[in-house]
């Protein structure tokens, strides 16, 4: 049975042979510098296996698999830019390596070049690639202006964070396992249940990071925990802690996030501390479990290889074991 790694090699060395875009420097030079950060590859990879799970060749899906990392990459370049970010993977962010007016336009290319890789595709194919890829990223816009309005919004719902997270994070991984079983020639059944594997599992992922930032090991989260309580990100356990606290730890939840105290880490224990007495984290837990579930039910319908199943069954184990 092939093995993760063998579809993140293939994945990379193809990557590798992408890296020479030519004149200007300027605008290119930042495009190879974003692709060759370290990282999991974990969407092209699954583009990849979806293209094996429904009969093809992961080779033929390597542009697919391209435009995936492509997007997903130019997507992380603008919203570094809109975060201020000064890191990305523990380097500096384009615009801080370059410049803000660089960043722009190199990320502008990356998704012309993004569609650039599925041009290379045919007829039926190729139409159904381009409907689903314009669908997706347009709801990873729709999902990143959600996430800025929730910034300055009280009154954000469970029901809207969930959609928030669906459309930032789990569909480019639906869309990467849809694009492998599109490249393959999958029924149209497939396609809807391996994208569903994809969606759910996505959103569990999102919801166990969340879990991450709050109670983390900050030597392996790989990034600072409690950043999403500094920055008063309205996740899942602040709101559903909101909602199950005593009235006064409730007060104390929203008064927190209302102000930048001078004493952050006061902020961080306290808000942690009602997350875990008010029940948010348990109820977290079986948020988490409810979309790995649903994840599995879908992958378990998938009419395909059975090596494969096997590995992305793996894949998402490992997942949503994961520790950073």
């Amino acid at each position: 049975m092939p093995s993760l790694e063998f579809y993140r090699s293939e994945f990379v060395t193809y990557l590798d042979k992408q890296s020479n875009y030519g004149e200007p420097k300027r605008l290119y030079d930042p495009i190879v510098y974003i692709l060759e950060l370290p990282g999991k590859r974990l969407r092209p990879i699954l583009t990849l296996m979806a293209a094996d799970l429904f009969g093809g060749h992961h080779k033929d899906a390597l542009n697919a698999a391209m435009a995936i990392e492509v997007f997903h990459n130019f997507s992380l370049v603008h919203d570094d830019i809109m975060d201020d970010a000064p890191l990305r993977r523990g380097q500096p962010t384009v615009h801080e390596k370059w410049d803000t007016n660089t960043g722009i336009l190199s990320g502008d290319a990356m998704l012309i070049k993004a569609y650039q890789f599925l041009e290379t595709y045919e007829g039926n194919i190729l139409r159904e690639l381009f409907k689903l890829f314009n669908d997706t990223a347009l709801k990873v816009c729709e999902g990143q202006q959600y996430d800025i309005d929730f910034e300055i919004r009280n009154d954000v719902s469970i029901a809207e964070y969930l959609k928030m997270i669906e459309y930032k994070t789990a569909v480019l991984v639906a869309t990467a396992l849809k694009m492998g079983a599109i490249v393959s020639g999958a029924a149209s059944d497939g396609q809807r249940l391996i994208y569903e594997f994809g969606r759910n599992l996505g959103i569990a992922f999102q919801l166990q990071d969340d879990y991450l930032d709050a109670f983390g090991d900050p030597e392996v989260f790989g990034k600072q925990v409690g950043g999403d309580i500094i920055e008063n990100k309205k996740t899942f356990l602040y709101l559903k802690a909101v909602e199950l606290a005593t009235a006064e730890d409730s007060k104390t939840l929203l008064d927190l996030y209302s102000i930048q105290p001078n004493d952050a880490a006061l902020k961080i224990e306290t808000a942690k501390a009602i997350f875990k007495q008010s029940g948010a984290v348990d109820e977290l837990d079986k948020e988490i479990k409810k979309y790995t579930d649903m994840a599995f039910e879908a992958l378990d319908q998938v009419n395909g290889s059975a090596e494969i199943k096997k590995l992305l069954t793996l894949f998402g184990k490992d997942l949503m074991k994961r520790t950073n």
